[in-house]
C-alpha cells in the first residue's frame, strides 16, 4: 500500500497545529566519526528501518527535526544509505545517527543501520531516523499533540530555579516537593516536574516504590546489568496530606490542572491505591477543580474501582502492544494477566471517566495487521477515550533478542494506521500528553 502524506494535523481546543513541511527531495544520510562529529553523504539517501526491513523512504515521510529534538550517535553499527542511481542499499564510513525527537512527536521509521560486530546495548531512548537536506536535519515523525507544555521554548532555567525555591520554602517538610525539585526537576530536567514548580498544566505525584511488573525497558530499576535505568526510584510512599497539600495549591494556581498519579520515577501507583484515593477525597473535599489522572500498568481493576469511587477521572494504560503474548513478554507481570488492563479501562469509562492508553510505537510492529486486529478489539471492548502515541524507548535489535519473536505479516506504515484509527474510530482522541478537563470535554462532545 502506498504511504499517504504527512497530513495528519491533530484537533485540539486549545493549542492550533502547525502546518505540515516536507523537504523537496529525501534527505541525505548522515554518519558520525570516531569524535562524533555528524556528517552528510554526497549522494547517499536516508533510509528508514520497520522492524527488521531497510527501506527507502519519501520526502512526505519527513518534517523538519522539531526544536528540543536530540542527536544519538549508535557505536558499533554502520549507518546505511539509499543509492537513489542504482536503487541499492549501501554501507557507509563511520558510526550510525539518529534523533531522538521532542515531545509531542511520534516516530515514524527508525533509523537504518547494521551492526558492525557485537555492538553495546543501546540506552533506553528511541532511535528515529535523520538526514540533512538543504542545510537543516529532517526526521521521520508526525506531531500528535500541538500542546506546547513540553517545548523546549516553554522553559528558561532562571525561571524554574526561582520557581524551585519558592515551591520549596512555601512546603518546606513535603518530601514529594523535595523528590520533584531534587530528583525529577534537577538532576532528570523532567518538564512535567518543572511544570509543576512553575504552577501550570499538569502536577506530575509519583508515590509508589514497589511495582507488580519486571519491564525490560523500566526507566527507574533495571536487572540486566548491561541496560540503565534513567531515573532513580522513588523510595518512600507519601502520605495523603503531603499529596493534598501540593495538588491543593496547583489546583489554585495552574491553568488547565491534571493531577497525575504514576510517573517514570516511580514503580505501579495502583499498589498504594488507599492512599491516592484518601488523597483525592481530601481534595475533593475542598474543590471540583481540575481532574485526577492515573498513569497506570492497569493491573488491578478493583483498586481503579476504588480510586473512582474517591474521585478519579482519568486513566492511562501503558501497553507495547494490544497482543497478549508481545505485551506479556514485555512487561513480564507479576500476579496479574493481561485482560486486566482492558478491564480496568473498562472501570473508568463506566464511572463516566476518560480512557486512554499509552501506545508504545515501534514502527514495523505496531503497524502490522495482527497488531492492528489487536488494536481494534482493544478500542471496542473498553469504549476507549485516547490514544496517547508514545515512541518506544527500546533498543530494537534488543528487544527482538528478548521476545523471542519477530513482527507478523508486512506492516503497513505507522501513518497509515494513525488514519485507519481516525478513519474507523473517528471520536478517538489523539495526542502525547494527558488532556485538561476542558480538553475531555471538547471530544466528549464530540463523541456525544
Amino acid at each position: 500500500m502506498p504511504l499517504r502524506s504527512l497530513d495528519f494535523a491533530p484537533e485540539h481546543p486549545l493549542f492550533r497545529a502547525r502546518p505540515i513541511e516536507h523537504p523537496a527531495e529525501v534527505p541525505f544520510a548522515l554518519s558520525a566519526d570516531a569524535e562524533g562529529q555528524i556528517q552528510e553523504h554526497p549522494t547517499l539517501r536516508c533510509l528508514g528501518r520497520t522492524g527488521n526491513d531497510l527501506v527507502p523512504l519519501s520526502p512526505e515521510d519527513f518534517i523538519p527535526l522539531p526544536e528540543g529534538s536530540e542527536f544519538f550517535t549508535l557505536p558499533g553499527r554502520s549507518p546505511m544509505g539509499w543509492n537513489p542511481i542504482s536503487l541499492k542499499v549501501e554501507q557507509l564510513d563511520g558510526d550510525s545517527v539518529a534523533a531522538f525527537v521532542s515531545p509531542g512527536h511520534t516516530q515514524t521509521y527508525l533509523a537504518a543501520y547494521q551492526k558492525k560486530g557485537p555492538a553495546p546495548i543501546l540506552p533506553l531512548y528511541s532511535y528515529t531516523a535523520i538526514g540533512w537536506f538543504d542545510g537543516r536535519f529532517w526526521t521521520t515523525a508526525v506531531r500528535v499533540d500541538p500542546d506546547l507544555r513540553q517545548d523546549v521554548s516553554q522553559f528558561h532555567a532562571p525561571m524554574i530555579e526561582g520557581a524551585v525555591d519558592r515551591m520549596k520554602k512555601r512546603f518546606p517538610d513535603n518530601r514529594l516537593v523535595e523528590h520533584l525539585a531534587t530528583q525529577c526537576a534537577g538532576s532528570y530536567q523532567c518538564r512535567a516536574a518543572q511544570n509543576y514548580f512553575l504552577e501550570r498544566w499538569e502536577l506530575p505525584i509519583p508515590s509508589s516504590p514497589a511495582c507488580n511488573a519486571t519491564c525490560l525497558g523500566c526507566i527507574s530499576l533495571q536487572e540486566d546489568e548491561d541496560v540503565h535505568s534513567a531515573h532513580f526510584r522513588l523510595k518512600f510512599i507519601p502520605d495523603p496530606q503531603e499529596i493534598a497539600d501540593i495538588a491543593l495549591h496547583h489546583l489554585e494556581q495552574a491553568p488547565y490542572p491534571v493531577m497525575s498519579f504514576g510517573q517514570g520515577c516511580e514503580g505501579e501507583p495502583l499498589l498504594v491505591a488507599d492512599t491516592l484515593a484518601e488523597a483525592i477525597r481530601r481534595v475533593r473535599a475542598v474543590t471540583d477543580r481540575g481532574i485526577f489522572n492515573i498513569n497506570t500498568n492497569g493491573s488491578r481493576p478493583d483498586d481503579v474501582a476504588k480510586l473512582c469511587e474517591a474521585g478519579l477521572r482519568s486513566i492511562r494504560v501503558s501497553l507495547n502492544s494490544a497482543q497478549k503474548e508481545w505485551y506479556t513478554g514485555y512487561y513480564l507481570p507479576r500476579n496479574y494477566e493481561f485482560e486486566a488492563l482492558a478491564e480496568s479501562l473498562k472501570v473508568v469509562r463506566q464511572h463516566g471517566g476518560w480512557a486512554s492508553i499509552n501506545y508504545f510505537v515501534f514502527p514495523g510492529c505496531t503497524d502490522t495487521p495482527a497488531e492492528w486486529d489487536a488494536l481494534q478489539r482493544l478500542i471496542e471492548t473498553t469504549d476507549l477515550s485516547m490514544i496517547q502515541w508514545r515512541n518506544f524507548n527500546i533498543d530494537p535489535d534488543w528487544y527482538f533478542k528478548k521476545l523471542r519473536k519477530q513482527p507478523d505479516g508486512n506492516p503497513f506504515g505507522v501513518l497509515e494506521l494513525m488514519h485507519r484509527v481516525r478513519e474507523q474510530y473517528p471520536h478517538i482522541a489523539y495526542g502525547y500528553f494527558n488532556p485538561a478537563a476542558e480538553t475531555q470535554a471538547y471530544y466528549n462532545a464530540k463523541r456525544a
